[in-house]
């Protein structure tokens, strides 16, 4: 499998209006392989292995399914099942305890 190259995004708004919605105060969200971070800066995001398993087991969904494709199955599943039970949110959180999951993975 070819290296797969994540970028982030610190401040992003698309990611504020996120954290709003899910009332939180720090909030992380993938669109395509860019990861938008919101009250949290890219080093505390990276300090948290955990986490950054999470988000980039999204950016490989999106490959898996393609931009649009993985947003609108992503969607349908949460409006369906709810946000926690959405089955790429259970894959991520699965994805947390995987030591694997960055193998091949460059965050730029």
């Amino acid at each position: 499998m070819s290296m797969l190259r994540c970028r982030i995004k610190e401040d992003s708004k698309v990611a504020r209006l996120a954290a709003w919605k899910m009332k939180s105060d720090n909030i992380a969200i993938v669109f395509g392989r860019v990861i938008h971070l919101y009250g949290v800066s890219r080093q505390q995001f990276l300090s948290d292995t955990a986490w950054v398993r999470h988000e980039v087991c999204h950016v490989k969904q999106y490959r898996e399914y393609g931009f649009w494709g993985f947003l609108w199955l992503y969607v349908a599943d949460w409006i369906r099942v709810g946000y926690y039970n959405n089955r790429f949110e259970r894959a991520a959180r699965l994805a947390e305890n995987n030591a694997r999951e960055l193998d091949g993975v460059e965050i730029v």
